[in-house]
């Protein structure tokens, strides 16, 4: 169409210590979907809470349909039109789906009431444009994420958006889900509304959007058309180098030793009768759609979450049926969550606090922390990890989400454990980050240190793994070897979908 809806010019925004964005320039067209990527910390989330009023900038003009507009703050954002959908879903759990939609913005009869009818007929109306088949009076927590994410971009539209801004919104999806917003989202270009899409996942960002700007350090580095686009180049202007986008190379043998072994673990909804080992020097990935019960599976196995029926050998060592992590952790076991910011870390306190939490004992004397050995400790995995920070004392929630991820798997390595279980490691961080990281679990593994990783990218799993279990609805299909298995293979697997 062609048509220009936004111009950000000249926009720059500083924080304490940070220049966040420096004189960028960014567009977006009539029913165009415009990618947004760059390393953590290159300001994309930034610039676009900055058009959604969330931040103010300290220089630049927005213009929107030609006329410039000041968007003092998200209320005035959402009545010029634009919307956003956080990476994070937004919602309130304990409402249903028309309530969420027209939550702050419902219809009122007469006496101030409010005109339920009219929230469930327009809820429906805006499904059904969507192709949506989603009951609009679902409980929030009776849906699955993408249903969540689809709900979020329905309240958008009672909005009368024509911006939909979207901030990594396939992080916590696996492929159907994925695609499945994918199909919303070519309904709204269909519709005429623009949206601006923000993601690492880079195979999204060649399938789905027209155009993709690259920012680095706060700057523009340049803006690809779709048939411009491809991943090398892309990289490169977002790291400002070339990278090695090769997986790291497997090791040419195992050690035999078996460091894991769960027998007829069972948790009844959740697992049924699941078998598996672990060996010395092997990356064994865990691959399923979500709600397939990976993770259940790697919480029970670190005692998180309790188990019906079942054994668990560590290291030869039994482990109780019901067990708590500190019993995991003494037997060499560790376990980072795919929830980086809610069970990961703790965002209000330093990156040296965070980092010691495990080993508390190393860096004490009579209960009380020795300063000396916890600095120590620290410095020795940011050094050892290439975690970037300005000082050992910085907050960790100011860190990227690269960074974040790196320290809270280098608090872990220095318990020296003996079975690392990994889940979603590289989720919603940059391409950079995400190499470093894959570097890493190789080199961990070579070390002699089984690895359990869970991912919903199949290109990792299939790229990182020396042996692949496949789960579905609890319990594990398939066992494939690295040389086997494909992604049509994982994907019918997980589906039941063999011919």
């Amino acid at each position: 169409m062609n048509e220009t809806i936004l111009e950000m010019r000249n926009i720059s925004k500083t924080f304490p210590g940070t220049r966040a964005l420096d004189k960028v320039f960014f567009s977006a067209q009539k029913a165009e979907i415009r990618g947004l990527v760059g390393e953590n910390g290159a300001g994309k989330s930034t610039l676009v809470k900055i058009l959604a009023g969330a931040y103010q900038p300290d220089n630049g003009e927005i213009l929107l349909w030609g006329k410039r507009v000041n968007i003092a703050n998200p209320h005035i954002a959402q009545e010029l039109g634009i919307s956003m959908v956080y990476q994070e879903p937004r919602l309130i759990s304990y409402l249903d789906v028309a309530e969420n939609v027209f939550l702050g913005q419902e219809p009122y009869l007469k006496f101030g009431f409010i005109d339920s009818q009219s929230i469930y007929s327009k809820t429906v109306k805006l499904l059904n444009e969507l192709n949506v088949n989603i009951n609009p009076r679902a409980k929030i927590y009776e849906l699955n994420v993408s249903e969540q994410r689809i709900v979020e971009i329905v309240k958008a539209l009672a909005s009368n958006a024509k911006i939909v801004i979207m901030d990594e919104p396939t992080s916590s999806l696996d492929l159907q889900e994925t695609q499945r917003l994918f199909d919303v989202l070519r309904s709204l270009k269909s519709q005429g509304i623009t949206s601006i899409y923000i993601s690492h996942r880079l195979e999204e960002v060649f399938q789905m959007v027209d155009r993709v700007t690259v920012l680095r350090d706060g700057k523009i580095v340049g803006t690809l058309e779709s048939e411009e686009m491809d991943r090398s180049t892309l990289v490169k202007m977002m790291v400002g180098r070339s990278l090695n986008l090769v997986f790291p190379e497997k090791g040419k043998s195992r050690g035999g030793e078996k460091i894991l072994s769960v027998r007829g673990l069972t948790r009844k909804g959740v697992l049924h009768n699941v078998n598996l080992c672990a060996y010395r020097r092997e990356i064994l990935g865990i691959a399923g759609l979500v709600g397939s019960g990976r993770t259940e599976l790697a919480r029970c196995i670190f005692g998180l979450d309790p188990i019906d029926e079942g054994e668990i050998y560590i290291n030869g060592i039994r482990i109780d049926v019901n067990h708590k992590p500190k019993k995991a952790i003494k037997c060499g076991t560790v376990f980072v969550t795919e929830d980086r910011i809610g069970e990961g870390l703790i965002g209000l306190l330093s990156v040296r606090e965070n980092i010691t939490l495990p080993i508390l004992h190393r860096v004490s004397r009579f209960k009380f922390i020795v300063k000396k050995r916890e600095k120590r400790e620290t410095e020795k995995v940011v050094k050892d990890l290439d975690i970037r920070v300005s000082n050992i004392d910085q907050r960790m929630s100011s860190l990227s989400g690269g960074n974040q991820q790196k320290a809270i798997i280098g608090k872990w390595l220095s318990l020296n454990p003996q079975l690392v279980i990994l889940d979603e490691p590289t989720r919603g961080i940059d391409v950079g980050a995400k190499t470093e990281i894959h570097h890493l679990i190789r080199e961990l593994c070579n070390r002699g240190v089984p690895v359990v990783m869970i991912s919903s990218e199949l290109p990792e799993i299939l790229g990182m793994s020396d042996r692949i279990i496949v789960m579905s609805e609890g319990c594990i299909v398939a066992e494939l070897a690295s040389d086997e298995a494909t992604e049509e293979k994982i994907i019918a697997f997980a589906t039941h979908s063999f011919p």
